[in-house]
Formats: C-alpha cells, structure tokens, sequence
C-alpha cells in the first residue's frame, strides 16, 4: 500500500504546499503544541496526530479531582488552537506502529510518510508492576482519573451523611493518596482543605475532626526533589492543615478500602490503612511509544521507558526522529543529570526542535540546546506554595502569588487563562469550589478508550453481523 504523504494528498493539495517537507508531531502537549506554534505559517506542511482533541494542561488536575475548577478549565481544543494555521492539520488517532526505514506511522489503519517526525506523546502512570491496584487507586493523569477521584470522595461523603456507625464513619471520612511529590502533596492539601470546608457549611451531620488525609511515600521526605527547607516547610504546612505523613512506609498491597504499609527498616505486621478514597500519585512511565520505537531502531531507552537521545533531540542513527518532552531522557547538560519532566523543559524542547528543523531547511545550525531552569514550585494548600526559584525559597503567599503567575504564564489558551484567574479570585473572596458535581457511573472513567471511534452505517453493520 503506497503510504500517504500527507494528509492533503486525500484531497489534493495547494501547488504551493506540494513540495514542501512534511513534519509529523505526536501528541498535543507542552512539547508537540509548542512545536505546532513554532511551525505555524512556516515552509513546512504538518500533521499533529493525538488521541485527544484538546491539550491538557496537566499541572492543574488536582484542581479539577478536588473541585476547584472545571473540566474546560484546564483544556482547550487543538484546533482553535493551531488547526486554524494553513499549513497545520490536526487528526484525531493513536499511533500504533512506526516504520523508521519507510518513514511511515501507522494509525487509523493509514500510513502516513514524514520527513521529519516528532513525538511528544508524553507520560503515564505506573504501578511499578501491580497494574491490579489500578482500578482501587486512580492515578492522575487525565481527565477522567481526575473526575473519577473526585466522583469517589464526594459519593463517600454523601454516604457519610447518611450513616450512623461511627466506625464506617471514620472509613468514609478517610482518603490516602500514595506519592509524596509535587502532584501528591499539592492534591493531599487540596482534599484536606474540601473535607474540611464541605463539612462546615455543606454538610450537617458529619464530624470535621473525623477527617482524615494520609500522604504516603517510601521517601523520607515530602517533596524530595526540592531543597530540604522546602520540603521541610511544605511538611509543616500539610501537617497542620491536618494531613497525616506516613514517610518511609512502603505499598505493600492495595485492596478494596484498604492499603497495607510496610515502614523501612522495621519487621513487625503491615499496618493497615482503611479509606473510602484511594489515589495514586507515585509513578510515572514514559509512553509506550518509546519501547516501539526502541524495539524498530535498536536505540535505548532508560529505566523508566524514556528514550536516551542526542543532543540534538534525535534518535541514534535516525536524524529525522525527535523525541521530546517526557518520553526524552536528555542528559547532555553541565552536570550529566537528566532534564526533570516538567512543563517548562518541554516547552524548551519542542521550541528548540522546531527552530532547528527550520534551520536545517535553510542549510544553516542552530547553537547547541541550552535549558534556562526556570526552577520548581508545590502549592501545599489554599494561597501556601513552596518555590526554588534557581537557589531563591519562596514560602507561603509569596511562594502562592509567584506559583499562580507561573502558571497563568504557562497555560497556552487565553480563555482559560482568564477563568482560572476570575474563579481563583472568587474562591479568595468566597472560598467556595465552583465545580463540586458528581458524574459518571462508578470506575467508568478508569478505563476509557481515547481516539477515534469511528460511527458504522447500518448495511456495514449488518455485514459484520452476518
């Protein structure tokens, strides 16, 4: 089947586009939208392929699990916001397979050719090999994990108020989330502070003091990637605000209502935590696109499925194969140690990649990739973050103030640019959360099949069926 160059050729494309050199991005996130910006109105033709429709603006789940903000909040439509250049197209699908010698992917039972592919198709969740505690404790990766967690915490207070035994009480009134960094102590704050607020003024016949948030990690300390004052400060706060650190504990096991926890260095019996709501923050694994394309190449991949490239963002031995983002690992900087998976590096990467493709049209090189640390920040509660912003500590409202900034900065659509700012101000005036509804059927969202779904006539129905 002779592959399709580019997705114009379905219908024939502009003489002015025919010629040009196609680049295929996958995956909309920070590292593929940026690339798409970057491109846009360029001598270059583009397809971007994502199994969603939207960008997801990742480091504001917790708000949606917790409430704060909605949905549409945190991600808008890709094609409001590159599909409008001429030279962009946008399609929906997952990418199943890649053949690096043809210069073809394959999705949607299409194969597409590329001069230059990109793929920015991120991270995931992992369970370190007990994929069984999956559906007993979401991770919080996308959308529906974070509307599934929220789902689970209000249905048990809901319960709650409707229950007499004090001990079943106490189990409802429980939630656990496993993972002490920025993601788990930033939705361990979130959920202490609903608990707390739903109870007093939503709520009549439950118990604030019955609370309880416990923040569980084998570390030895909350936000161990960040300076220990940080941690140190970040630990105090979540502390106080009534969520319980259990550090240096293991996950044993995960069973319905139940984590069992083994402390390092200590033999005795597994302790034995029981909660309503169950959340996992604690793994991450590179997507899985990163061992395909291993698997075709031969290149190598690092521990967590991370695919070690060059300096130039390429794969060995394949110059027009990037990789980029959190399915990268790049370690060609001053200290040999790897760019963290983090917003701000993506947005780097995929700029940088972008200029260089540009560069090599004109037959000139771009200076070597340099990553400016624009540093690291935690919000722990409401309006209390921690911030390293390359060696300054900032704590407190000023640590909040400069995390809010950042992120307003980051989010790459105006509109939701400016709802998050209009309703983070309302929760300052009221403190009240705008979008505490349950939806969805129980575990529905866990395991939701993204990409295209394709509609069938009736007469291809009835040929299926026969």
């Amino acid at each position: 089947m002779t592959p399709e160059r580019f997705f114009l050729e379905l219908d024939p494309p502009e003489a002015q586009w025919q010629d040009l050199p196609h680049v295929v991005i996958v995956g909309g996130g920070f590292a593929g939208l940026k690339v798409c910006h970057a491109l846009a109105r360029k001598p270059v033709r583009v397809t971007l392929i994502d199994k969603r429709n939207f960008n997801l603006f990742q480091p504001l789940l917790y708000q949606v699990a917790s409430g704060l903000v909605s949905e549409a909040d945190v991600a808008s439509p890709l094609r409001q916001m590159v599909g409008q250049a001429p030279n962009i197209q946008i399609l929906l699908g997952e990418v199943v397979d890649i053949d690096p010698e043809a210069k073809e992917v394959v999705f949607n039972d299409h194969r597409y050719g590329y001069d230059h592919l990109i793929l920015a198709s991120g991270s995931g969740s992992t369970y370190f090999g007990h994929e069984e505690w999956r559906p007993l404790a979401p991770p919080m990766k996308i959308l529906e994990h974070a509307d599934e967690i929220r789902r689970r915490l209000l249905m048990a207070l809901e319960e709650a108020e409707q229950t007499k035994d004090p001990e079943h009480l106490r189990f409802l009134q429980t939630a656990v989330v496993v993972g002490a960094g920025p993601a788990g102590c930033e939705l361990a704050g979130s959920l202490i502070e609903l608990m707390h607020r739903a109870i007093r003024y939503d709520f009549k016949q439950l118990d604030q003091d019955r609370c309880r948030v416990v923040l569980v990690d084998v570390v030895e300390r909350v936000l161990p990637t960040m300076h220990p004052s940080l941690s140190e400060a970040a630990g105090t706060y979540l502390g106080r605000a009534g969520v319980e650190l259990k550090l240096g504990a293991k996950v044993e096991s995960i069973a319905p209502g139940r984590v069992s926890l083994v402390t390092t260095g200590e033999a005795g019996e597994p302790e034995q935590l029981e909660a309503a709501t169950i959340c996992w923050t604690a793994g991450v694994r590179a997507s899985r696109l990163g061992k395909l394309l291993a698997d075709r190449t031969g290149c190598e991949v690092d521990r967590g499925g991370r695919l070690l490239v060059e300096p130039d963002f390429s794969i060995p031995g394949h110059p027009e194969i990037r990789a980029v983002g959190d399915l990268c690992c790049y370690s060609h900087t001053g200290d040999g140690k790897p760019l963290p998976g983090m917003a701000g590096p993506a947005v780097q990467m995929g700029g940088w990649v972008a200029r260089d493709i540009l560069a090599s049209l004109e037959e000139r090189r771009l200076p070597p990739f340099r990553w400016t640390d624009l540093g690291s920040m935690a919000v722990i509660g409401p309006f209390h973050a921690v911030a390293d912003l390359r060696g300054l500590h900032v704590t407190g409202l000023p640590g909040w103030v400069l995390w809010a900034l950042a992120h307003l900065a980051f989010i790459p659509d105006t509109e939701n640019r400016i709802a998050l700012f209009s309703k983070w101000m309302w929760q300052i005036a009221t403190r009240q959360r705008t979008a505490l509804l349950i939806t969805g059927r129980p575990d529905q969202h866990l395991g939701v099949d993204v990409g295209l779904q394709r509609a069938v006539r009736e007469e291809q129905a009835s040929r299926t069926a026969a």
